[in-house]
């Protein structure tokens, strides 16, 4: 018998030439998390961080959820070894990290439930737009595991140390809307709304100068480490870098112009 091919974990689109949306593709169940879909999504984010014609990132899922985490029922079907689950743990921390350090700026569209890792992919996004319908939570101390993706930082850095723990230490859901979300999400519109607000704000990232971009999500995401006198020294050259390029030229000379500038990432 010819067996069907296994559907990609992960489908990338291009709805203009500068920005990529990827889609996580695993919608009959419910976009869990899996090393391959890790590993899928590790890929192609290396081809991005190397494609300077794509200037911003959405990330979103296939069908009713965005990701309801770690894919739970595998987990438990599997007697992985030390090996294997030392190797899924960096893999997924790998990915997150890639996402925090792409040059590009990364949109999430959650579009359905985020519960888990699903919440810690958004969060390792810049910029995160989130369905009211969606429900939300981290329930990872209450199932005797732990959150990753960098989540003690970036979820305390949105939404305050008291409402991460609350989130974190208690595992309730949430919605968009709620207090205990404020701070974290860019945009709350419906569901059908998501991507295409989603790939509304790709196309503002998309239009703005690359290094100017690349250097403010490089410092802003380094903020929380920095002192004042530091923060201050590295805007500082990053000023200078910026005032290096031709687009920096461009710029002055558009605003001269009364036109919108046309940034080459040079």
């Amino acid at each position: 018998m010819c067996m069907e091919p296994d559907p990609s974990p992960l489908l990338v689109e291009h709805p203009d030439p500068q920005i990529a949306v990827l889609r996580l593709n695993r919608p009959e169940r419910l976009n869990a998390v899996s090393l391959p879909l890790y590993n899928a999504l590790r890929d192609e984010l290396n081809r991005i961080k190397r494609d300077h014609a794509i200037r911003a990132v959405v990330i979103t899922g296939e069908g009713r959820a965005f990701s309801v985490g770690a894919d739970l029922k595998s987990h438990a079907q599997g007697q992985a070894g030390v090996e294997e689950r030392k190797k899924y743990v960096e893999t997924g921390q790998g990915v997150y990290q890639a996402i925090q350090n792409l040059p590009q700026p990364v949109v999430a569209a959650v579009n359905g439930h985020a519960v888990g890792a699903g919440i810690e992919l958004a969060l390792s996004c810049d910029l995160i737009v989130a369905a009211r319908e969606a429900k939300m939570r981290l329930p990872e101390v209450g199932l005797g595991t732990f959150v990753g993706g960098g989540t003690v930082y970036t979820l305390a850095g949105r939404v305050g140390l008291g409402r991460a723990k609350e989130i974190v230490m208690l595992g309730d859901f949430f919605y968009a809307s709620d207090e205990i979300a404020q701070g974290l999400f860019t945009r709350v519109v419906s569901v059908d709304e998501v991507v295409p607000v989603a790939i509304d704000l790709a196309r503002k990232l998309a239009a703005k100068a690359p290094v100017s971009l690349r250097l403010a999500k490089e410092l802003l995401n380094g903020a929380q480490r920095m002192g004042y006198d530091e923060a201050l020294t590295a805007e500082g050259d990053a000023l200078i870098q910026c005032m290096g390029t031709k687009d920096w030229v461009e710029g002055i000379q558009a605003f001269h112009d009364k036109r919108e500038p046309k940034f080459k990432g040079e």
